[in-house]
């Protein structure tokens, strides 16, 4: 489902399109659920904001379940900015309460119900072309780019002299996420030698990327520069930071918008091998 993460920049603020869907077919819910609720005397809202927490607090719960070696405290639990979400958790949960309200109030059914409906066919009509879309494969784009010794390069070229699937992250360093992830980067970088890590910097120049690093103290391999973002405009990375995960042959196969964790990172490279 990459092509629902990849990222819009509205304003100030970063979303992927799967967020926005959701909003989008959450506010359409909200709205038929309030037009036949007044029909009926009957309103939805509480109801259906309970099923979105419901939802999101299962996809959390699951997702935790799955990776909980991969987390090092409680607090690191609890930060969901890495979004750490199992849909099929999420769906599931939602689903239960739904059928449990549905249940246990007649009233509320056809309201209620109707609201469902809504949202989902809001849903399916604006994810399901992207995800169609999605069946075509996205190559590695060959999209000119440099290292900080100033030698031209790009992706295809770095992925075949490794033969490796490739995660190649999209950074800045004037990015507060970009910044908090890179240690996780850089810890995977060491430890998984089967997979080539890319760390493509949006904007900036090369004095800047190095005076970065090594106020970080970072020790990274293959760090390019995008002068010109044109591999964020190509891949559809509007917002910062975006991880692209590529298989063996060349393909994406994952996208990952905002922050990783060591645990959802662990999930992105799973799927490479």
């Amino acid at each position: 489902m990459q092509a629902l993460n990849q990222s819009i920049a509205v304003g100030p603020m970063g979303f992927s399109i799967g967020q926005l869907l959701i909003i989008l077919a959450f506010g359409v819910a909200l709205l038929a659920g309030a037009l036949i609720g007044r029909r009926h005397h009957t309103p939805t809202a509480d109801t259906l904001f309970n099923l979105l927490l419901i939802a999101l607090l299962g996809a959390r719960l699951v997702f935790v379940a799955r990776y909980w070696s991969s987390y090092d405290g409680i607090l690191s639990l609890m930060d969901i900015r890495d979004g750490g979400f199992d849909p099929v958790g999420g769906l599931a949960a939602g689903l239960g309460y739904a059928a449990w309200r549905l249940w246990r109030s007649p009233r509320q059914r056809l309201p209620l119900g109707g609201a469902l409906l809504a949202g989902l066919l809001a849903w399916g009509l604006t994810a399901g072309p992207l995800l169609l879309i999605e069946q075509q494969g996205r190559p590695l784009p060959d999209t000119p780019l440099t290292t900080l010794a100033g030698a031209p390069t790009d992706l295809p070229e770095l992925a075949g002299r490794d033969g490796k699937p490739l995660v190649v992250n999209l950074w800045a360093s004037w990015c507060p996420p970009c910044r908090r992830e890179m240690p996780v980067f850089e810890q995977a970088q060491s430890r998984h030698g089967d997979i080539t890590f890319a760390f493509v910097n949006q904007g900036e120049n090369v004095s800047l990327v190095n005076r970065f690093l090594d106020e970080q103290s970072l020790q990274l391999d293959n760090v390019l520069l995008d002068a010109h973002t044109a591999l964020g405009d190509v891949t559809g990375a509007m917002a910062l930071p975006t991880t692209l995960f590529y298989d063996a042959e060349g393909q994406l196969v994952n996208t990952h918008f905002g922050e990783l964790s060591q645990a959802t990172l662990r999930q992105g490279l799973e799927r490479l091998r």
